[in-house]
Protein backbone atom coordinates (compact mmCIF):
# COMPACT_ATOMS: atom_id res chain seq x y z
CA UNK A 1 0.00 0.00 0.00
CA UNK A 2 1.18 3.56 -0.41
CA UNK A 3 2.28 5.59 1.83
CA UNK A 4 0.02 8.78 0.89
CA UNK A 5 -2.11 10.20 3.50
CA UNK A 6 -5.46 10.59 2.87
CA UNK A 7 -8.13 13.09 4.45
CA UNK A 8 -10.68 11.50 6.32
CA UNK A 9 -12.65 12.01 9.61
CA UNK A 10 -12.07 10.33 12.87
CA UNK A 11 -14.65 7.86 12.95
CA UNK A 12 -14.54 6.71 9.09
CA UNK A 13 -10.56 6.48 9.65
CA UNK A 14 -11.44 3.95 12.71
CA UNK A 15 -13.46 1.99 10.45
CA UNK A 16 -11.08 1.82 7.43
CA UNK A 17 -8.04 0.55 9.82
CA UNK A 18 -10.30 -1.92 11.37
CA UNK A 19 -10.73 -3.64 8.30
CA UNK A 20 -7.24 -3.21 7.37
CA UNK A 21 -6.35 -4.42 10.49
CA UNK A 22 -8.06 -8.00 9.50
CA UNK A 23 -11.91 -7.29 10.83
CA UNK A 24 -14.49 -8.61 8.70
CA UNK A 25 -17.51 -8.50 10.97
CA UNK A 26 -19.27 -5.49 11.91
CA UNK A 27 -22.26 -5.66 14.31
CA UNK A 28 -23.34 -2.07 15.87
CA UNK A 29 -26.54 0.22 15.90
CA UNK A 30 -26.58 3.81 15.51
CA UNK A 31 -26.37 6.36 18.30
CA UNK A 32 -24.60 10.06 18.16
CA UNK A 33 -22.08 10.63 18.05
CA UNK A 34 -20.16 7.18 16.35
CA UNK A 35 -23.01 6.88 13.95
CA UNK A 36 -20.52 7.27 11.03
CA UNK A 37 -18.93 4.03 12.10
CA UNK A 38 -21.73 1.75 11.87
CA UNK A 39 -22.49 4.00 9.07
CA UNK A 40 -19.25 3.69 7.29
CA UNK A 41 -18.80 -0.12 7.65
CA UNK A 42 -22.47 -0.61 6.08
CA UNK A 43 -21.28 0.39 3.03
CA UNK A 44 -17.67 -1.44 2.90
CA UNK A 45 -18.70 -4.66 4.50
CA UNK A 46 -20.27 -6.06 1.50
CA UNK A 47 -17.38 -5.35 -0.55
CA UNK A 48 -14.88 -7.40 1.08
CA UNK A 49 -14.92 -11.16 0.46
CA UNK A 50 -16.42 -12.89 3.51
CA UNK A 51 -17.18 -8.95 5.44
CA UNK A 52 -20.33 -9.28 7.77
CA UNK A 53 -22.40 -5.84 8.79
CA UNK A 54 -25.53 -6.64 10.38
CA UNK A 55 -27.49 -3.63 12.21
CA UNK A 56 -28.44 -5.13 15.04
CA UNK A 57 -32.04 -4.73 16.92
CA UNK A 58 -30.33 -3.28 20.06
CA UNK A 59 -26.62 -3.02 21.67
CA UNK A 60 -27.17 -5.75 23.69
CA UNK A 61 -27.83 -7.99 20.45
CA UNK A 62 -24.62 -6.52 18.86
CA UNK A 63 -22.17 -7.28 21.74
CA UNK A 64 -23.23 -11.05 21.68
CA UNK A 65 -22.70 -11.50 17.99
CA UNK A 66 -19.49 -10.20 19.19
CA UNK A 67 -19.26 -13.19 21.37
CA UNK A 68 -20.49 -15.47 18.72
CA UNK A 69 -17.77 -14.47 16.27
CA UNK A 70 -15.14 -13.71 18.57
CA UNK A 71 -15.46 -17.58 19.81
CA UNK A 72 -13.97 -18.23 16.48
CA UNK A 73 -11.15 -16.77 16.35
CA UNK A 74 -11.98 -14.19 13.91
CA UNK A 75 -11.22 -10.51 14.19
CA UNK A 76 -14.61 -9.05 15.50
CA UNK A 77 -15.86 -5.59 15.88
CA UNK A 78 -18.79 -2.85 17.53
CA UNK A 79 -18.83 0.34 18.34
CA UNK A 80 -21.02 2.66 20.33
CA UNK A 81 -21.48 5.80 22.48
CA UNK A 82 -21.56 6.05 26.04
CA UNK A 83 -24.82 4.84 26.67
CA UNK A 84 -25.01 2.23 24.10
CA UNK A 85 -21.64 0.94 26.04
CA UNK A 86 -23.51 1.05 29.44
CA UNK A 87 -25.87 -1.13 27.51
CA UNK A 88 -23.64 -3.80 26.44
CA UNK A 89 -21.69 -3.69 29.82
CA UNK A 90 -23.31 -7.48 30.62
CA UNK A 91 -21.96 -8.45 27.58
CA UNK A 92 -18.21 -7.15 27.97
CA UNK A 93 -18.54 -9.27 31.24
CA UNK A 94 -19.02 -12.93 29.37
CA UNK A 95 -16.55 -11.55 26.95
CA UNK A 96 -14.19 -11.61 29.48
CA UNK A 97 -15.13 -14.54 31.20
CA UNK A 98 -15.06 -16.80 28.49
CA UNK A 99 -11.47 -15.07 27.84
CA UNK A 100 -12.31 -13.73 23.95
CA UNK A 101 -10.56 -10.83 22.06
CA UNK A 102 -12.84 -8.25 20.60
CA UNK A 103 -12.48 -4.27 19.95
CA UNK A 104 -15.00 -2.41 21.37
CA UNK A 105 -14.68 1.72 20.44
CA UNK A 106 -16.85 4.19 22.68
CA UNK A 107 -17.09 7.40 21.01
CA UNK A 108 -17.60 9.33 24.18
CA UNK A 109 -20.98 11.68 24.69
CA UNK A 110 -21.71 13.93 27.95
CA UNK A 111 -23.98 11.82 30.41
CA UNK A 112 -25.09 10.12 32.89
CA UNK A 113 -28.02 9.44 31.21
CA UNK A 114 -28.68 10.54 27.69
CA UNK A 115 -27.07 13.46 28.56
CA UNK A 116 -26.43 15.64 25.19
CA UNK A 117 -24.14 14.55 22.47
CA UNK A 118 -21.12 16.46 22.27
CA UNK A 119 -18.12 15.15 23.60
CA UNK A 120 -16.84 14.10 26.83
CA UNK A 121 -14.51 11.82 28.64
CA UNK A 122 -17.03 11.24 31.60
CA UNK A 123 -16.83 7.40 30.62
CA UNK A 124 -13.17 6.86 32.17
CA UNK A 125 -14.24 5.04 35.13
CA UNK A 126 -16.46 2.74 32.94
CA UNK A 127 -14.14 1.56 30.85
CA UNK A 128 -11.21 1.52 33.55
CA UNK A 129 -12.96 0.28 36.74
CA UNK A 130 -16.52 -1.14 36.24
CA UNK A 131 -16.98 -2.37 32.42
CA UNK A 132 -19.36 -4.97 33.95
CA UNK A 133 -19.87 -7.15 36.71
CA UNK A 134 -16.86 -9.54 38.38
CA UNK A 135 -13.46 -9.33 38.54
CA UNK A 136 -12.25 -8.26 34.90
CA UNK A 137 -10.23 -5.27 33.04
CA UNK A 138 -10.04 -4.18 29.71
CA UNK A 139 -7.06 -2.92 27.81
CA UNK A 140 -7.93 0.59 27.40
CA UNK A 141 -6.32 2.69 24.59
CA UNK A 142 -6.98 6.53 24.49
CA UNK A 143 -6.23 8.26 20.55
CA UNK A 144 -5.45 11.87 20.87
CA UNK A 145 -5.41 12.11 16.76
CA UNK A 146 -7.08 10.26 14.01
CA UNK A 147 -3.52 9.06 13.00
CA UNK A 148 -3.02 7.79 16.25
CA UNK A 149 -7.02 6.20 16.26
CA UNK A 150 -5.82 4.22 13.47
CA UNK A 151 -2.55 2.82 14.41
CA UNK A 152 -4.26 2.04 18.24
CA UNK A 153 -6.89 -0.04 16.45
CA UNK A 154 -3.90 -2.10 14.41
CA UNK A 155 -2.52 -2.39 18.07
CA UNK A 156 -5.70 -3.02 19.67
CA UNK A 157 -6.94 -5.93 17.95
CA UNK A 158 -2.89 -7.59 18.43
CA UNK A 159 -3.66 -6.94 22.24
CA UNK A 160 -7.45 -8.00 21.97
CA UNK A 161 -5.38 -11.71 20.54
CA UNK A 162 -2.67 -11.78 22.42
CA UNK A 163 -3.82 -11.43 25.54
CA UNK A 164 -7.07 -13.10 24.62
CA UNK A 165 -9.25 -9.85 26.30
CA UNK A 166 -11.26 -7.23 25.15
CA UNK A 167 -9.84 -3.97 23.61
CA UNK A 168 -11.36 -0.41 24.38
CA UNK A 169 -10.97 2.42 21.91
CA UNK A 170 -12.24 5.30 24.09
CA UNK A 171 -12.49 8.18 21.56
CA UNK A 172 -14.59 11.07 22.37
CA UNK A 173 -17.08 13.72 20.16
CA UNK A 174 -14.23 15.76 18.92
CA UNK A 175 -11.91 12.67 17.91
CA UNK A 176 -14.81 11.05 16.08
CA UNK A 177 -15.44 13.91 13.99
CA UNK A 178 -12.67 15.92 13.20
CA UNK A 179 -10.74 15.30 10.18
CA UNK A 180 -7.21 14.99 9.77
CA UNK A 181 -4.47 13.90 7.04
CA UNK A 182 -3.85 9.96 7.25
CA UNK A 183 -1.78 7.12 6.52
CA UNK A 184 -3.74 3.76 7.06
CA UNK A 185 -0.56 1.79 5.73
CA UNK A 186 0.36 -0.10 9.27
CA UNK A 187 2.49 -2.96 7.91
CA UNK A 188 1.77 -6.61 7.64
CA UNK A 189 -1.24 -7.76 10.06
CA UNK A 190 0.05 -10.22 12.63
CA UNK A 191 -0.81 -13.98 13.08
CA UNK A 192 -1.41 -15.67 16.35
CA UNK A 193 -2.44 -18.60 17.05
CA UNK A 194 -6.19 -20.04 18.41
CA UNK A 195 -6.10 -23.25 19.54
CA UNK A 196 -8.97 -22.64 21.81
CA UNK A 197 -10.94 -21.11 18.73
CA UNK A 198 -14.44 -22.81 17.58
CA UNK A 199 -12.75 -24.16 14.37
CA UNK A 200 -14.92 -27.60 14.11
CA UNK A 201 -12.88 -30.35 14.84
CA UNK A 202 -12.42 -31.83 11.89
CA UNK A 203 -12.64 -35.29 13.82
CA UNK A 204 -8.40 -34.43 14.67
CA UNK A 205 -9.45 -33.35 18.36
CA UNK A 206 -11.17 -33.33 21.09
CA UNK A 207 -13.93 -30.25 20.97
CA UNK A 208 -13.39 -26.72 22.14
CA UNK A 209 -15.60 -25.43 24.67
CA UNK A 210 -15.92 -21.81 25.11
CA UNK A 211 -17.95 -20.58 28.44
CA UNK A 212 -18.24 -18.46 31.40
CA UNK A 213 -20.12 -20.48 33.68
CA UNK A 214 -18.21 -22.26 36.46
CA UNK A 215 -20.71 -23.41 38.99
CA UNK A 216 -17.86 -25.08 41.04
CA UNK A 217 -16.67 -22.16 42.97
CA UNK A 218 -13.12 -23.60 43.10
CA UNK A 219 -12.81 -24.10 39.33
CA UNK A 220 -14.27 -20.51 38.99
CA UNK A 221 -11.66 -19.02 41.54
CA UNK A 222 -8.76 -20.71 40.41
CA UNK A 223 -9.52 -19.02 36.51
CA UNK A 224 -9.95 -15.73 38.16
CA UNK A 225 -6.53 -16.10 39.64
CA UNK A 226 -5.45 -17.11 36.50
CA UNK A 227 -7.13 -13.81 34.83
CA UNK A 228 -5.28 -11.63 37.13
CA UNK A 229 -1.77 -12.83 36.78
CA UNK A 230 -2.35 -11.76 32.81
CA UNK A 231 -3.53 -8.66 34.19
CA UNK A 232 -0.49 -8.04 36.31
CA UNK A 233 2.12 -8.82 33.42
CA UNK A 234 0.18 -6.75 31.42
CA UNK A 235 0.20 -3.65 33.83
CA UNK A 236 4.24 -4.64 33.79
CA UNK A 237 4.71 -4.51 29.88
CA UNK A 238 2.12 -2.85 28.03
CA UNK A 239 1.85 0.99 29.45
CA UNK A 240 1.99 3.72 26.40
CA UNK A 241 2.23 7.24 27.47
CA UNK A 242 3.85 10.37 25.43
CA UNK A 243 5.84 12.94 27.52
CA UNK A 244 6.15 16.74 26.30
CA UNK A 245 8.75 19.19 27.94
CA UNK A 246 9.13 17.13 31.04
CA UNK A 247 12.88 17.31 30.91
CA UNK A 248 12.82 20.64 33.35
CA UNK A 249 8.91 20.59 34.09
CA UNK A 250 8.04 21.90 37.86
CA UNK A 251 4.08 21.40 36.68
CA UNK A 252 3.20 18.63 35.23
CA UNK A 253 -0.21 18.57 32.84
CA UNK A 254 -1.88 14.72 33.01
CA UNK A 255 -4.33 14.56 29.98
CA UNK A 256 -5.31 12.72 26.99
CA UNK A 257 -7.56 12.53 23.67
CA UNK A 258 -8.98 15.83 22.72
CA UNK A 259 -7.75 17.73 26.48
CA UNK A 260 -4.32 17.05 25.56
CA UNK A 261 -4.06 18.73 22.37
CA UNK A 262 -5.77 21.58 24.22
CA UNK A 263 -2.86 21.23 27.36
CA UNK A 264 -0.25 20.98 24.99
CA UNK A 265 -0.99 24.30 23.88
CA UNK A 266 -1.42 25.97 27.10
CA UNK A 267 1.97 24.42 27.74
CA UNK A 268 3.61 25.94 25.14
CA UNK A 269 1.65 29.38 26.03
CA UNK A 270 3.02 28.97 29.92
CA UNK A 271 6.75 28.19 28.79
CA UNK A 272 6.58 32.03 26.80
CA UNK A 273 5.70 32.83 30.48
CA UNK A 274 8.52 31.08 32.14
CA UNK A 275 7.00 29.01 33.81
CA UNK A 276 8.41 25.18 33.74
CA UNK A 277 5.59 22.35 32.74
CA UNK A 278 5.28 19.71 30.61
CA UNK A 279 2.61 16.65 30.07
CA UNK A 280 2.09 13.11 30.67
CA UNK A 281 -0.14 11.80 27.98
CA UNK A 282 -1.93 8.45 28.98
CA UNK A 283 -1.99 6.16 25.86
CA UNK A 284 -3.37 3.37 27.40
CA UNK A 285 -5.82 4.21 30.74
CA UNK A 286 -6.05 0.13 31.48
CA UNK A 287 -3.22 -0.28 32.19
CA UNK A 288 -2.21 3.12 33.36
CA UNK A 289 1.45 4.19 33.26
CA UNK A 290 1.75 4.54 36.73
CA UNK A 291 5.04 4.52 36.80
CA UNK A 292 5.58 7.55 34.58
CA UNK A 293 3.61 9.69 36.95
CA UNK A 294 5.44 8.03 40.26
CA UNK A 295 9.01 8.90 38.50
CA UNK A 296 7.60 12.84 38.02
CA UNK A 297 6.19 12.84 41.10
CA UNK A 298 10.56 13.07 42.06
CA UNK A 299 10.50 16.08 40.38
CA UNK A 300 7.37 18.05 39.83
CA UNK A 301 6.15 20.27 42.19
CA UNK A 302 2.41 19.61 41.62
CA UNK A 303 0.14 17.79 38.80
CA UNK A 304 -2.82 18.97 36.98
CA UNK A 305 -5.76 16.42 35.40
CA UNK A 306 -7.13 18.22 32.41
CA UNK A 307 -10.66 16.44 31.97
CA UNK A 308 -13.50 16.53 30.02
CA UNK A 309 -15.27 14.87 33.20
CA UNK A 310 -15.58 15.25 36.64
CA UNK A 311 -12.50 14.50 37.10
CA UNK A 312 -12.46 10.97 37.20
CA UNK A 313 -8.36 9.93 36.16
CA UNK A 314 -7.39 12.45 39.40
CA UNK A 315 -7.85 9.39 41.46
CA UNK A 316 -4.74 6.98 38.96
CA UNK A 317 -2.93 10.04 39.28
CA UNK A 318 -2.87 10.48 43.17
CA UNK A 319 -2.54 6.49 43.33
CA UNK A 320 0.22 6.77 40.98
CA UNK A 321 2.01 9.22 42.89
CA UNK A 322 0.85 8.09 46.61
CA UNK A 323 -0.30 11.56 47.35
CA UNK A 324 3.25 13.24 47.41
CA UNK A 325 2.40 15.94 45.06
CA UNK A 326 -1.27 18.01 44.95
CA UNK A 327 -3.20 17.12 41.67
CA UNK A 328 -5.21 20.06 40.62
CA UNK A 329 -8.32 19.40 38.70
CA UNK A 330 -8.91 21.41 35.43
CA UNK A 331 -11.96 20.21 33.74
CA UNK A 332 -15.43 21.09 32.11
CA UNK A 333 -18.62 18.39 31.88
CA UNK A 334 -21.34 18.06 30.06
CA UNK A 335 -19.97 18.09 26.66
CA UNK A 336 -17.95 21.17 27.17
CA UNK A 337 -14.00 21.82 26.43
CA UNK A 338 -11.12 23.09 28.65
CA UNK A 339 -9.96 26.30 26.60
CA UNK A 340 -6.34 27.10 26.93
CA UNK A 341 -6.95 30.03 28.83
CA UNK A 342 -8.79 27.66 31.29
CA UNK A 343 -5.89 24.75 31.39
CA UNK A 344 -3.40 28.10 31.36
CA UNK A 345 -4.54 29.23 34.62
CA UNK A 346 -4.90 26.14 36.49
CA UNK A 347 -1.12 25.93 35.49
CA UNK A 348 -0.50 29.36 37.37
CA UNK A 349 -2.62 27.93 40.01
CA UNK A 350 -0.34 24.96 40.60
CA UNK A 351 3.15 26.88 39.70
CA UNK A 352 2.37 28.81 43.12
CA UNK A 353 2.17 25.78 45.08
Amino acid sequence: MSHEKVLMKGNEALAEAAIMAGCHHYFGYPITPQTEVAAYMSKRMPKIDGGVFLQAESEIAAINMVIGVASTGKRVMTSSSSPGISLKSEGLSYLAGCDLPALVVNVQRGGPGLGGIQPSQSDYFHATRGAGHGDFHMIVLAPDSVQEMVSLVFHGFDLAEKYRMTTMILSDGTMGQMMEPVSLDMGEIKQYDKPWALTGTKCERKPNIVNSLYLQPEELEKRNFERYEKYKLIEETEPMFEEYKMEDAEVCIAAFGVAARVSQNAIDEARKQGIKVGMIRPITLWPFPKKAFASAAEKVKSFVSVELSMGQMVEDIELSVRCKRPVLLCNRAGGMIPTTQNVLDKIIEASKL
